[in-house]
């Protein structure tokens, strides 16, 4: 099995960063191997809503010069695909939501590739927002058709300078625990599969 963890955050190392790599830690502990995708290191443009992603139905869009065919086509071989995000003004970041618009339209025009994959959305606030913008990204996964487990709280972390969510040990160990879920649920899966 295989993971990607995208980092919405335009700090590549900043306190996103640090709670997926926390899932990431606990998947490969799992035996679930995986990447961290930095979107500050690989901008994506919006989506034009031109369809031609319908009418081409290749898995690619018509937008050639960005990272997203690269980000995209490892979304497709994840098996588990988590979404992190800071709060910004309330909602996730520009970044991250114009790679899932352009991805949820390639990948339903191309027979929903998404579904019932496993993952995610993991989300750092300063102070508030966190909420919305944690129901903002699990609505993607949603019509996405995909599978997304609970955890002991919902994968918040709190903090607004480099590291001060690694302070956060009660979000620590809420993300911490999801990523178990996810490990539980894929190991569920496989065996009912083979």
């Amino acid at each position: 099995m295989y993971a990607i963890a995208i980092n919405g955050s335009a700090r590549p190392n900043g306190n996103t960063a640090t709670l997926l790599r926390a899932c990431l830690e606990v998947l490969e502990e799992g035996g679930i191997s995986g990447e961290l995708v930095q979107l500050a290191e690989n901008p994506i443009r919006p989506c034009k809503a031109c369809g031609t992603c319908f009418s081409r139905k290749d898995n690619t869009c018509i937008i050639a010069e960005d990272a997203f065919q690269q980000v995209y086509d490892k979304m497709r071989a994840a098996d588990i695909i988590l979404l992190g995000s800071p709060v910004y003004f309330g909602s996730a970041t520009a970044d991250l939501m114009a790679l899932l618009d352009r991805a949820g339209y390639v990948g339903r025009a191309n027979g929903n590739v998404f579904a019932r994959k496993l993952g995610g959305p993991v989300v750092v606030a300063r102070r508030a927002g966190q909420n919305f913008t944690l129901a903002q990204l699990l609505f993607w996964f949603m019509i996405m058709d995909m599978i997304v487990p609970g955890s002991s709280y919902w994968n918040i972390g709190f903090g607004r300078l480099q590291g001060e969510v690694s302070e956060d040990d009660e979000g620590i160990e809420t993300v911490r625990h999801f990523a178990q879920n996810l490990v539980w649920l894929a190991n569920k899966l496989c065996r009912k599969n083979d």
